[in-house]
């Protein structure tokens, strides 16, 4: 791939407040490769993307809170991006995160553009399980059958299939596009930001999550968890999200008590602080994410993760090496496995395994040879 032949890179912003996210780390990465245009939506006015890539903002509608507004929403913002993409002169146009867009993938296609998709994760099992807080299971299983069918289309149809790793292509079922699989666009980690500046040996006793705190994070399984974890363990919570408050109302007697402590939101530069009070970061999600950036960043500040292993979880946590892959979701199974592995001689190793794995495999260098290899070979 040349200079001129360029990349549109096509995403939704995140919905968490965030100074920098994943769609801002792969426009950084591809930038390095060739030229590079970011097709958004409703892009926050103090984006930092704004001022370090070119924006082609094809709309400034959010996605609504409401499912109808956001069957409309969707609907035009597909129509709106082909006029977008019809405009630009790029070679490549990339959907990431952004793989039901099935018209778009179709115009691009006729426009003789080569057409990749990056799923972020499992979104029609997250889209499922938020709409199921608004309507009935049946009408919310339906919506999301839809959106999978969509997604599916589009990876029949796109000329390359990116994942992060292989196990999150396989939970996916993208290992039968094989022809046009590309399973290790894992994403990167600023290792100079994220790195180990409390060393592990003198860390209190402290565990903790950090991201989301919505349906997707296991947040009542977290705080019944953290209820029966004993006094000499405080467990941190870092994040905000719609669980917030029934954390809060849970947890009252734990938190006064000090041995909760809900830190909130925190800006982007304050995570890693947050990163090194820990032992242990406990990500209990459903298999909605393909890797949580939380376990990436935790490990390159010397935190091993205890998570489920789902999407591409296992190829970066691995068993008794970096962290601990988690058998039981219910609260007080979690509890007693924090307690055991708090206990465990091996941590100390394990932090150090941690950021040697960051810095080997998931440092931005790597991540740009990563990329130019597939932008190359699609």
């Amino acid at each position: 791939m040349s200079e001129e032949d360029g990349v549109c890179l096509v995403t939704q912003p995140q919905r968490s407040r965030v100074s920098k996210d994943h769609a801002h780390d792969l426009a950084d990465i591809i930038a390095e490769i060739t030229t590079v245009a970011v097709l958004t939506a409703n892009l926050p006015e103090d984006a930092p993307m704004r001022e370090d890539h070119e924006i082609v903002e094809f709309s400034t509608e959010g996605t609504g809170e409401h499912v109808l507004v956001e069957a409309v929403r969707f609907v035009l913002n597909q129509l709106r991006l082909c006029r977008a993409i019809a405009r630009r002169e790029e070679s490549t146009v990339l959907f990431f995160g952004t793989t039901s867009y099935l018209l778009p993938v179709l115009w691009s296609q006729v426009l003789g553009k080569r057409v990749l998709v990056l799923p972020r994760g499992d979104v029609p099992l997250s889209l499922r399980l938020r709409w199921e807080e608004q309507l009935p299971a049946l009408v919310a299983r339906a919506l999301a059958a839809l959106v999978s069918a969509l997604e599916r289309a589009s990876y029949r149809l796109a000329d390359g299939v990116v994942s992060y790793t292989p196990s999150m292509a396989e939970q996916l079922g993208l290992d039968r596009y094989s022809d046009k699989l590309y399973p290790n666009g894992a994403r990167f980690v600023d290792t100079e930001q994220f790195d180990v500046t409390t060393p592990f040996a003198e860390r209190e006793q402290a565990v903790g999550f950090i991201g989301r705190l919505d349906v997707e994070k296991r947040v009542p399984e977290l705080a019944a968890a953290a209820k029966q974890l004993p006094d000499t363990v405080t467990f941190v919570f870092v994040g905000d999200g719609s669980y917030r408050e029934l954390l809060e109302e849970e947890l009252a007697e734990e938190i006064e008590a000090g041995v909760v402590d809900v830190v909130g939101w925190v800006d982007r530069e304050d995570v890693p602080e947050q990163l090194n009070r820990l032992r242990l970061q406990v990500v209990p999600s459903h298999p909605t994410e393909g890797l949580p950036t939380a376990i990436l960043e935790g490990m390159a500040c010397g935190t091993p993760a205890y998570a489920t292993p789902v999407s591409g979880v296992p190829d970066v946590v691995r068993e008794g090496e970096t962290g601990f892959l988690m058998a039981d979701e219910r609260g007080a199974a979690i509890a007693a496995e924090i307690e055991r592995i708090l206990r465990n001689e091996d941590l100390p190793q394990m932090s150090q395994n941690c950021r040697e794995t960051i810095t080997a495999e998931y440092s931005f260098e790597g991540a740009v040879r990563r990329w130019r290899s597939i932008l190359e070979a699609a």
